[in-house]
């Protein structure tokens, strides 16, 4: 009989929706307590042996299903969809994925990103519809006397079924929406128990964490789920293959927390894991540790077998030649090394260059894990945004030094952006134009990205636009004329866009008035003046007496097929630009009416 390991299911959604409640019911913890804000911080696994699966579900004793799975192993992330993304070669890491959402909350910006992930990697997924408890007048699970003082709970179908008619129908409002607004995904989804055939629909399972109702009914499904559709994805394989979740310090030693996912490994196998560029690091183990059953803690072990959770502690690299990196990088994979380098680089190079593609241009991107870096590349593409380079760890100095590039090729590139990762000290140093957008939460950092490139968009086009020529009004000073001709110089008050040197001005009657040779601002010269400065103007061939003196406010001189491309425009124009055009068109028209139209 073929062995059969552990299926691996993950469990995600959004911040503060209950995915860690949910593993901690299931474990019978208290997880959450300890993380910071009740929101986990790190990955985590958990390792659900079929004794106890079978113990939290009396249901799977009485549905008649025959498992064959030795359990589950479950990996606990945070909000961020980029951990749904955790990979292996040919598709993801988990076989299963239960996606938590607050009925209350629907689907939030998190969660979004999360069924992207799981639509992209085709993850099959079932939803555990959480916090029904918190649905207003909400009925915990009724019991049934069953004779004597022996009571049982009823199921969940009939649990919801029996609700009041006013509650029972704010549980059908929010589900109904819920499907809807998965439909838009491309889901069909539907009440679990309502379901015939689960390749076709995606199934919803209400619960509670607080009262514990229908948690026996998310692990039959998942139980029964596995049993029925992974099939041959759970033959366990002859060769070990790997995932390095984490490097975790303790007491100044690294180790590496990882998941077999298929085959067995002993201690004295010799690993290859790759680098982020396919090379194999060749290494040893030292320390080999197994995850318990149910709990935090790992226990030595000369053997394991897939799939599970482990921490490790390497001896040192070695076979890598001096140009190589040696260091190891969460996300990547491993396997056993037999003397067989090079074709463990060609599985290695493959299955880094499947995970990270990039363009000839584009932006950088840094994150703290590959399958992070994987996950933040498909939604970028997803966003019409390119990357000419992506790697693991914090922003460095060589990534400034790349970004510069882009200044001279196209601005809107000369960004980096760094997810759940830090900013080297030295690199504000040479920073100089280059922006740097870095988020925990990998939905805000793409808001950001969009954000950024829709203005710096409008900021380019407004440059180019302005090249052409530039809009202005000035207020004349007539009490401050520091010279009448040979050339004019006098005081002006910028009323609203922008003056330069060599701008040609006319006046309200639409006279032309010569050109600006200099500006000065506080006894210095400048090249330029904004809204609301005063300064003093030089203007040779004019004189302030005759031309000047009698008027009141002076414009930007402009073509008619000028004023035509800005009000083309006119979304890059300030609504005070927006009125200068305005004013100047009327001052045109007085002579030709039908300047700019």
């Amino acid at each position: 009989m073929k062995k059969i390991r552990q299926p691996i299911i993950t469990v995600c959604g959004h911040v503060d929706h209950g995915k860690t409640s949910i593993l901690d019911c299931l474990r019978d913890s208290c997880v959450q307590e300890g993380e910071a804000g009740g929101i986990t911080q790190k990955i985590s696994f958990t390792s659900y042996p079929i004794e106890q699966l079978k113990k939290a579900c009396p249901l799977i004793e009485t549905s008649g299903i025959n498992l064959d799975i030795p359990g589950f192993l479950f990996i606990d992330t945070p909000g961020h969809a980029a951990f749904t993304n955790l990979r292996k070669r040919g598709g993801s890491l988990a076989d299963l994925a239960v996606l938590v959402i607050d009925i209350n909350e629907g689907i939030k910006p998190q969660t979004a990103e999360v069924i992207k992930i799981l639509k992209h990697n085709k993850t099959p997924f079932l939803i555990a519809l959480n916090k029904i408890d918190n649905i207003s007048g909400w009925r915990g699970p009724p019991q049934i006397s069953t004779g004597g003082d022996v009571k049982k709970t009823l199921s969940l179908k009939k649990s919801i079924e029996s609700q009041p008619q006013n509650i029972k129908q704010n549980f059908d409002e929010k589900y109904m929406t819920l499907i809807g607004s998965l439909n838009s995904y491309g889901f069909d989804a539907e009440l679990f128990y309502n379901i015939d055939d689960f390749t076709k629909k995606i199934a919803l399972v209400p619960c509670s964490v607080r009262t514990k109702e229908g948690i026996p009914e998310l692990i039959m499904m998942l139980c029964g789920l596995s049993q029925k559709y992974l099939g041959n994805r759970l033959a366990l394989g002859k060769e070990a293959k790997g995932v390095i979740l984490e490097i975790k310090k303790e007491k100044s030693i690294n180790y590496i927390e990882a998941i077999l996912y298929d085959g067995e490994l002993a201690k004295t196998d010799e690993i290859a894991v790759a680098n982020i560029e396919g090379e194999p690091i060749i290494t040893r183990i030292r320390i080999l540790e197994e995850i318990e059953p149910l709990s935090s803690k790992f226990k030595p072990k000369e053997n394991v077998r897939a799939s599970t959770g482990l921490r490790m502690q390497f001896i040192g690299p070695k076979g890598v030649s001096s140009g190589d990196k040696t260091e190891i990088l969460p996300g990547m994979p491993f396997v056993i090394y037999k003397n067989n380098k090079k074709e463990i680089k060609e599985k290695f190079k493959k299955e880094i260059s499947e995970n990270i593609q990039t363009q000839k241009q584009g932006i950088i991107i840094k994150a703290d894990s590959l399958g992070s870096l994987e996950a933040l590349l498909v939604l970028l593409k997803q966003n019409n945004i390119p990357v000419v380079k992506a790697g693991i760890g914090n922003i460095s100095k060589t990534d400034i030094i790349s970004a510069k590039a882009n200044l001279e090729i196209n601005e809107l590139d000369a960004v980096i952006v760094g997810f759940n990762i830090s900013i080297a000290e030295d690199v504000k140093d040479i920073q100089g134009k280059i922006k740097i957008l870095t988020d925990e939460v990998i939905y805000k950092l793409i808001e950001d990205i969009v954000e950024f490139r829709t203005e710096k968009r409008k900021e380019i086009e407004k440059k180019r636009l302005m090249g052409l020529t530039t809009l202005c009004k000035l207020k004349i000073l007539s009490q401050y004329v520091f010279r009448n001709t040979k050339p004019a110089i006098f005081g002006v008050k910028v009323e609203a866009g922008k003056l330069i040197s060599g701008l040609n001005l006319i006046d309200d009657e639409g006279e032309k008035v010569k050109r600006v040779k200099n500006i000065q601002s506080e006894n210095k010269s400048v090249t330029q003046a904004g809204e609301g400065m005063e300064v003093a103007i030089s203007m040779p061939g004019i004189n302030f007496e005759r031309q000047i003196k009698n008027r009141e406010f002076l414009y930007s001189d402009i073509s008619g097929s000028q004023f035509k491309n800005f009000k083309k425009n006119k979304d890059l124009l300030s609504p005070s630009e927006m009125k200068i055009l305005q004013e100047i068109a009327e001052i045109k028209r007085k002579d030709k009416t039908e300047w700019g139209r």
